[in-house]
C-alpha cells in the first residue's frame, strides 16, 4: 500500500498557533526524544536531561520521505500517549526562537503529521514547559502494531532522503546510551529486527 507524501494539513497555521501559545516573553524550550537529541540542527543556549510523564517514544510512525519512500515506507519515532519518555530539553534564546522554530518546522512538520504540544518536562533543575512533537494513534501515519517480520523487512529495505530506518533507530539508541538513558523497548526492537 502506498500513500502520497503530501502534507496531511497546512503546517503554517500550526506553527503560528504554537508560537502564539509560547508567547515570546521568555526563552523557548524544545523536547527531543529521537533525532533532535543526536542531530539538533539549531543553536541552543542550554541542554538538560528531561523526563515526560504520560507519553512514550515509539518507532510506530510511517516515513515516506526521510527514512523511506511511498513505495517502501520506513519508520520514525513519535511520542504516543501513555508511559514515560526520557530525552533532552533544549533552551532556545528568546531572540533566536522564531528563526529556530522555522527551521525545526521545516524538518519535523514537512507533512504536518505530528501534533505539537507544550508538555511539562522534569529536569534536574526543576520542571520546564517544552514543545514536543506527539503522534495521535488516529493518524494515518501511525503504524499500529507491527510484527517482528514487518520490523525486519523495514530495517532491511527502507531508505529515504536521510538514510535508512535501521541507521536512524541505531543512532537514536546510541545517543540515548551516551546520555545514560535506557530504552529497553528500542533495544529489543533492534535485536529483533536484526534477528
Amino acid at each position: 500500500m502506498t500513500f502520497p507524501a503530501k502534507p496531511l494539513r497546512d503546517p503554517a497555521p500550526l506553527l503560528a498557533q504554537t508560537m502564539r501559545e509560547w508567547g515570546g516573553h521568555s526563552d523557548l524550550w524544545l523536547f527531543g526524544y529521537a533525532s533532535l537529541i543526536w542531530k539538533p540542527d539549531f543553536e541552543y543556549a542550554e541542554r538538560r536531561p528531561a523526563r515526560v510523564h504520560g507519553w512514550h517514544r515509539a518507532l510506530k510512525m510511517w516515513s515516506r520521505i526521510n527514512r523511506g519512500t511511498p513505495e517502501c515506507p520506513g519508520l520514525v519515532f513519535g511520542m504516543l500517549s501513555g508511559g514515560t519518555c526520557q530525552g533532552m530539553v533544549f533552551r532556545i534564546a528568546q531572540a533566536e526562537a522564531p528563526a529556530v522554530m522555522d527551521r525545526v518546522w521545516a524538518r519535523e512538520m514537512v507533512t504536518a503529521v505530528y501534533d505539537p504540544r507544550w508538555l511539562t518536562c522534569h529536569t534536574p533543575q526543576g520542571p520546564v514547559k517544552a514543545l514536543a512533537f506527539t503522534l495521535s494513534r488516529k493518524s494515518p501515519s501511525h503504524t499500529g502494531e507491527l510484527t517482528e517480520a514487518q520490523y525486519r523487512q523495514i530495517f532491511a529495505d527502507a531508505c529515504g532522503r536521510y538514510g535508512t530506518t535501521l541507521d536512524y533507530a541505531q543512532a537514536t539508541l546510541d545517543e540515548l546510551k551516551r546520555h545514560n538513558i535506557r530504552d529497553k523497548a528500542l533495544e529489543r526492537l533492534l535485536q529483533m529486527g536484526r534477528g
